[in-house]
């Protein structure tokens, strides 16, 4: 009898334990997600291409995420994921994975921690699409 007692202590205890770490988790996520602005926004998209060249855009937008807007404007084409947008192809140019190619994206030349769909934006902001080698 005392056995299952202890057992079943051992059990709310980690119950309690997991609920506190999911309630953590959720907080964290919550303040670091970031806000979004509604109304127009004028922004800026810079596309560098690999040969160094840049093409600029000049886009307004109601969108409130970055993802929505490369869509919208058809300056991106990319996977689907469980973390968003995986770009594949920005204005015309595919990275070729076997080459370690991908499309970095940065913000005022910081770069994100967040994909494209995940990204709020506000009026005024620039966003740079660099075609980049290696992992």
């Amino acid at each position: 009898m005392q056995k299952e007692q202890k057992n079943t202590k051992k059990v709310v205890i980690s119950v309690v334990v997991l609920l506190v770490v999911v309630a953590a988790l959720l907080c964290v996520y919550l303040v670091t997600k970031g806000t979004t602005n509604q109304g127009e926004k004028a922004l800026t998209i810079e596309i560098v291409h690999k040969d160094g060249t840049t093409k600029t855009f000049e886009v307004k937008t109601e969108r409130e995420y970055l993802g929505e807007v490369l869509k919208d404007e058809k300056l991106v084409d990319g996977e689907e994921s469980t973390y968003g947008l995986f770009i594949t192809t920005a204005d015309g140019e595919t990275a070729d994975d076997t080459n370690q190619e991908w499309w970095c994206l940065t913000k005022g030349g910081e770069q994100l921690n967040t994909s494209a769909d995940q990204t709020p934006i506000a009026d005024g902001e620039t966003y740079e699409i660099t075609l980049t080698v290696g992992y």
